[in-house]
């Protein structure tokens, strides 16, 4: 089938282009054409293709025309198009086989229509010829606009970055065919953000050009066009905003905006009150104006601190302030930031400072004691009014305030207006030995403020008091005792102070050294009570045995045995005794105890008086825990009811010896044969 193809210029000027007969061809290579149609071998059959420009406004627009060689022009032949889009957009005139568009044809919609032709003769209802297959492209035109797909757009860039810094890229798109000539090809450039940005106009990328300071301009916006058809004439655009921000860098130091800042603080402040803020100012932020405050020249009375939350610099008191020693303080305080980038320290060379003058403010302060303590010291039995010592107080305010004195709770001394201390009654050392004071110092002009300050007085030894015995001895000797005995170790005490050990001489009255049978010999501070034979002899009780008896005199603590009784207790073993009490002092008799041993001398075994002392001396003894068994007290006043021997004791001797007869003891065994010596035979009157 030979086909003519009317084709239209893309300026609506037609085109007839030259018939071709449709012929077999055994080989797929290419056909040279004229342009605007294309030839390509298809089962042996020459097919063509016919273009249309997009967008076309005109009615019934004719594509071209299909013609059979075997067409005489006698309108036998009918055409008919057959394939997608035949009918409703494309239609064929059916005597001429010329095609036709109907609707407009938008190539960014379709781009190709694949339709086939028929040619049929009308006499016969038959095919004149198979049906040949063939193609309308539908052309691009510059109908679209360049488009930004991913807006909007939102850059964040270092403040202070160098030229040439990439920012962000923007991308258009243009619907428009790629291929056919520029219709797609797209240029960027800049509309808004010179001069501190540039574009690349191929690629979209948006670079610094100038360097920017936040602190000035935090923000940016940059207009961007993207031009299709290369930005030739008749090119359609597009644009797009951009908002870049400029991000923060420490390019700033803080500054004091005061050079100087006047604060008070009271006298009375504790140390670490907050007595006034200073504070800088950062132009930059976030971490960047992060501050540090300090003093200058380490200050020992005061210190900053960097609240963190508002940037402010507090002056806290490190130590107490006085009025009266200092009232008025300079220090010079800087500041810097806590985080610094090495690449910024140019910024940083020097800190900022400012001066801070602090006034002391007075306050009524107490008296002061010139002491922290005072330590007296008076003989004891001072007389009343004697002075003690002075103590001195002072107001340390300016208008220095006389001062009062007074003592609380003391019965022995008194205070005057002039802080003198005397004694009000007589001292006894051996009663108080020291004594503690309170004496209270009050304001004269000011009566609330007081201080106190402890005094102390030590009562000085006078010696006033004579030697005292030990304790009440109670003695006894067998008036057959040799001379040399020893009778009695005595010891005396001293309630008076010394320094030294306490020496004491002791001696026996004048008007019985003569006619006493005793002498006293000191031993350093202990006596031994002597028996001495003076002036005569006195006569042997015991004649019939000429025994020398020298020994010391025997208290038994237990009844019966005597000397020669080995069976009782072993003393050697009470001694070596592995338990060890500790050695107390032995406590003097009571003197109601010795008034009841005198008094019982007087009486018999059955006089109450002489029943309480026995069980109060037998009290004595059993509450006494250091006594060992060789110790103990026993006592033989009193026998009991129904013994031959009667009373042992020698308790009543003083009363009975000249009447009693002391033989039997001799028929009572071996164990009484030491009391049998002593007092078996008639004896003399009492010595």
């Amino acid at each position: 089938m030979n086909c003519c193809l009317l084709l239209p210029f893309l300026l609506g000027i037609p085109l007839i282009w030259p018939c071709f007969t449709a012929t077999e061809i055994s080989t797929t290579d290419e056909v040279k054409h004229p342009v605007g149609s294309h030839f390509r071998v298809k089962r042996g059959w020459m097919w063509n293709q016919f273009f249309v420009p997009e967008e076309m406004n005109k009615t019934n627009y004719h594509i071209g025309q299909l013609r059979s060689d075997l067409d005489n022009g006698n309108n036998s032949f009918q055409y008919k198009l057959l394939g997608a889009g035949a009918g409703s957009i494309f239609v064929i005139d059916e005597r001429t086989g010329d095609i036709y568009a109907v609707q407009k044809l938008d190539r960014e919609e379709r781009s190709l229509y694949t339709l086939r032709a028929q040619v049929i003769d009308s006499t016969t209802g038959r095919a004149v010829e198979p049906e040949s297959e063939f193609v309308i492209r539908v052309s691009d035109i510059n109908d679209n606009e360049p488009k930004f797909l991913d807006e909007p757009y939102e850059a964040i860039v270092p403040e202070m970055s160098p030229e040439g810094t990439l920012v962000i890229q923007v991308t258009a798109n243009d619907a428009d065919d790629p291929s056919s000539g520029n219709n797609a090809r797209l240029l960027y450039s800049l509309l808004q953000g010179q001069p501190y940005f540039s574009i690349e106009p191929t690629t979209g990328v948006i670079r610094i050009s100038s360097k920017m300071d936040r602190e000035l301009q935090d923000e940016y916006w940059v207009i961007i066009q993207a031009k299709d058809m290369i930005g030739l004439p008749g090119a359609l655009s597009g644009t797009t905003s951009v908002l870049i921000k400029l991000s923060d860098v420490n390019d700033n130091k803080p500054i004091f905006k005061e050079r100087l800042y006047r604060l008070t603080v009271s006298e009375s402040s504790p140390a670490g009150t907050s007595i006034g803020k200073i504070m800088a100012y950062d132009n930059d932020i976030g971490e960047n104006a992060e501050m540090d405050y300090s003093i200058e020249d380490d200050s020992q009375t005061f210190d900053i601190i960097t609240n963190n939350e508002t940037q402010e610099g507090i002056v806290i008191l490190k130590k107490k302030v006085d009025f009266e020693h200092q009232n008025q303080y300079r220090i010079r305080a800087n500041v810097k930031n806590c985080h610094v980038d090495e690449k910024l320290m140019e910024y940083h060379v020097e800190a900022s400072t400012t001066l801070i003058r602090v006034q002391v403010e007075d306050e009524d302060e107490p008296p002061v004691f010139l002491l922290p303590y005072y330590l007296f010291e008076i003989f004891e039995e001072s007389p009343h009014g004697s002075f003690v010592g002075m103590v001195s107080a002072i107001d340390p305010d300016q208008r220095k305030s006389p001062i009062r004195y007074s003592m609380t709770r003391s019965k022995v001394f008194s205070i005057d207006t002039n802080g003198t201390i005397i004694t009000t009654n007589p001292l006894d050392r051996e009663i108080s030995a020291w004594y503690n004071l309170s004496i209270i110092a009050t304001e004269k002009y000011n009566v609330q403020q007081i201080s106190a300050v402890p005094v102390y007085v030590q009562v000085l030894n006078v010696n006033d008091h004579a030697p005292e015995f030990s304790e009440y001895y109670d003695t006894y000797v067998c008036e057959n005792a040799g001379p040399g005995q020893v009778v009695q170790t005595i010891s005396a005490v001293d309630r008076d102070e010394s320094i030294e050990d306490h020496h004491f001489y002791f001696n026996l009255p004048v008007e019985d050294t003569k006619n006493s049978s005793f002498i006293i010999i000191d031993n350093e501070g202990f006596v031994f009570l002597i028996l001495g034979l003076k002036q005569r002899r006195k006569q042997t009780l015991f004649p019939e045995k000429g025994e020398d008896f020298r020994e010391n005199i025997f208290r038994y603590d237990d009844e019966g045995g005597g000397e020669e009784d080995t069976e009782a207790f072993d003393i050697a073993e009470l001694r070596s005794s592995t338990i060890l009490r500790e050695r107390q002092t032995r406590k003097t008799a009571p003197a109601e105890i010795r008034s009841l041993y005198r008094q019982s001398l007087q009486v018999g075994p059955d006089s109450a008086i002489f029943r309480k002392f026995i069980l109060e001396k037998l009290e004595e003894a059993n509450t006494d825990p250091c006594a060992p068994p060789f110790d103990s007290l026993q006592t033989y006043a009193f026998e009991g009811t129904g013994s031959l021997a009667g009373s042992l004791s020698s308790l009543g001797s003083a009363v009975s010896d000249q009447d009693e007869n002391y033989d039997y003891l001799n028929e009572l065994g071996p164990r009484f044969k030491r009391l049998a010596c002593m007092f078996g035979s008639a004896m003399p009157s009492n010595n």
